[in-house]
């Protein structure tokens, strides 16, 4: 595929651009190491007001602020407790995202009202961006509000076609962060952090997110309260066809065999039960299924619907069937 022109490698003149972007009020999409973000200076409610609109993002529901460094958590964090403190010095810069009390210079719009912001210091190359550009960034994943967030610069531009995209490449975790918060200790997104690297820290008993689709409901966004974590409220990572996710892999294949034109995201050790043709292929570990779901969701082979069937309720099994649950039209 030939990259457009308003996709840019990312190189030194790449990266200064896109911060002075950012300086002056701009939105930016750029790799970080769970999924490509859409970035604006989260200390100017304009720039971020810029990505509500854009994605068509509910404004009840909050953005994640990522930051470069101690100095710069300081400037958006009003107080940063001792627990969180060793979170920080065990999983950043990574795919973990703390709430904390929110300074009064954090726009409104960033937090959905919230007294409390999340934030996150991002590895590599969105950490770099984040340095040049000097300001916090809030950020969340780079697709239009409710479908599959992006993990490759291909797929921001097929949601944002004439955007400033960077590309880094396929990011490593291919899962959005982890939320976590505390008073009490809890999980209020799965992610790219396992559940079980943060017993340790959070206690053995961690209070556990819903499960995707008892996460919202009808209501959902009618006058009901903000979100407390991005994520967590509204249908997500939708496919432009209907998704069926199954439970049992007996109910897998008797539809598959009803329904011969559907497309099935496959394991590998599922793959020699269907016709190569309609193989969406996942990969063979749990990991490898977490950084190639999104990219799964967004298959452009012809088919008439996806069929996915569930994986075990562990590690990030948890975070993947969220996902799932979230972005299913059925669960059989």
């Amino acid at each position: 595929m030939n990259r457009a022109s308003n996709v840019h490698p990312v190189r030194p003149r790449s990266l200064r651009a896109a911060a002075a972007r950012l300086r002056r009020g701009e939105l930016v999409a750029f790799p970080t190491e769970t999924v490509y973000g859409l970035g604006a200076n989260a200390l100017d409610e304009r720039a971020v007001a810029k990505i509500f609109a854009t994605k068509g993002r509910p404004q009840d529901n909050p953005v994640i602020v990522h930051v470069s460094d101690l100095r710069m958590l300081r400037r958006v964090a009003a107080t940063v407790p001792a627990k969180a403190r060793t979170l920080i010095r065990r999983f950043w810069p990574g795919p973990l995202t703390i709430v904390f009390p929110k300074r009064a210079n954090v726009p409104d719009a960033v937090t959905a009202g919230l007294p409390t912001v999340a934030v996150r210091m991002p590895d590599g190359i969105a950490r770099d961006l984040v340095r040049l550009a000097g300001v916090p960034v809030a950020a969340p994943s780079a697709n239009l509000s409710g479908r599959p967030s992006p993990t490759t610069a291909e797929h921001v531009a097929e949601d944002f076609p004439g955007f400033f995209v960077l590309d880094g490449g396929p990011t490593t975790h291919g899962l959005e962060s982890t939320v976590v918060a505390f008073d009490p200790p809890r999980i209020l997104r799965q992610g790219a952090v396992p559940e079980e690297d943060l017993k340790g820290f959070l206690g053995r008993k961690i209070r556990r997110p819903p499960r995707g689709r008892d996460a919202f409901g009808p209501a959902a966004g009618s006058g009901a309260e903000p979100a407390e974590s991005p994520g967590t409220k509204y249908r997500h990572y939708a496919p432009l066809r209907p998704l069926v996710l199954f439970r049992r892999k007996s109910a897998l294949l008797a539809y598959a065999d009803s329904h011969p034109d559907a497309l099935v995201l496959c394991p590998a050790w599922l793959a020699p039960f269907f016709a190569a043709w309609r193989v969406v292929p996942l990969g063979e570990t749990i990991e490898e299924i977490a950084r190639n779901l999104f990219s799964a969701l967004r298959t452009t082979r012809p088919g008439s619907e996806l069929l996915v069937l569930a994986v075990p309720r562990r590690g990030l099994g948890r975070a993947v069937m969220d996902r799932l649950e979230r972005a299913a039209s059925r669960i059989v």
